[in-house]
């Protein structure tokens, strides 16, 4: 059992976001794997502004096993930014984000540990399967993975979450990319060094109800689209070429057809039609601009990436442990 003086080897980050109806499972699991790994730890948990009693059920844990170290943030910043946080103070020689809703089994730790001492510097967890998921959300996330994977230059693995191993190292290179738009599944691709992945059945969530409904995770696909491609600004340049060469050819033939036949009326509704395309185009594309400008906003604004109201368990605490 690691405390704050030991040289901690390995480090379980977990945000946790309304998760009161999980921790006591979550840990009695975690710390069950931990303890038979024979090795130095800390579960570094991130209290995401919960609006339940998840803070107080992490600092009754801290009290009873001086592993488990609770960050609380000051407000709801986002899963992004909390496992960031995470990340940011791990001590460990290898950090483990998980999920704290159990839908990834912490008994795969061992598997995870077991790669990365072959010398891996990331194992990843691919889902071979998801359930307690519809059709529809396994449907969305397999097109999601497909798009971003055409259109990214980072090769960005297939059905992988958060749940991974990351050495040291890697930790260190992600710490180094301060942007506040972060979709971390991107980033951790990004950094390389050596990576590897197992493969394991994802479970249904353990208790309680999701945060992530779909209006969510399609901007979360657009976070993770413009954070690590330009084909949605490329697209439009060839999208406006194609469509002046219609119009060009468009134009040739009513030349050809007034030489020919001469003058007709032009119609009404094919004249509004061609208007309300166009303008719709102009629209969409207009859109995509912004969305990448709101980013860029964003990014040069320089506000950190959280706040944190009280920390437990670690050397400088702000509050009275």
């Amino acid at each position: 059992m690691s405390n704050n003086t030991q040289k901690v080897e390995l480090s379980i980050v977990v945000p946790a976001y309304n998760e009161e109806s999980n921790l006591d499972y979550l840990f009695e699991r975690l710390e069950s794997v931990l303890t038979s790994l024979n090795t130095t730890y800390e579960i570094v948990c991130v209290n995401d502004g919960s609006k339940d009693k998840t803070i107080e059920y992490l600092v009754k844990h801290h009290h009873r096993n001086q592993a488990i170290k609770v960050i609380d943030l000051s407000r709801n910043f986002g899963k992004e930014i909390a496992l960031s946080a995470g990340i940011d103070y791990a001590t460990g020689s290898a950090v483990i984000p998980i999920d704290a809703d159990l839908q990834d089994p912490p008994e795969l730790i061992k598997d995870l540990v077991a790669k990365w001492q072959e010398g891996y510097d990331v194992v990843y967890a691919t889902r071979r399967t998801r359930l307690g998921e519809s059709w529809l959300k396994r449907f969305t996330a397999y097109g999601f993975y497909q798009t971003i994977g055409k259109m990214s230059r980072v090769e960005i693995p297939q059905n992988t979450g958060d749940f991974r191993l990351l050495d040291r190292r890697v930790v260190e290179a992600v710490k180094q990319m301060p942007e506040r738009n972060r979709f971390m599944k991107g980033l951790f691709a990004w950094v390389g060094f050596k990576q590897t992945s197992i493969i394991y059945d994802r479970e249904p969530r353990y208790k309680g109800k999701t945060t992530w409904n779909y209006w969510k995770l399609w901007n979360f696909a657009i976070d993770g689209i413009t954070a690590f491609s330009f084909v949605p600004l490329k697209i439009w340049s060839y999208i406006g070429i194609f469509i002046s060469l219609l119009s060009l050819l468009f134009a040739v033939f009513l030349f050809v057809q007034t030489v020919m036949f001469g003058i007709k009326v032009p119609g009404y509704a094919s004249t509004i039609i061609s208007i309300l395309f166009l303008g719709g185009i102009q629209l969409i594309s207009l859109g995509v601009i912004g969305e990448y400008l709101g980013r860029v906003y964003e990014e040069v604004k320089g506000r950190p990436l959280y706040f944190v109201r009280n920390v437990y368990g670690f050397d400088s605490e702000s509050n009275i442990d």
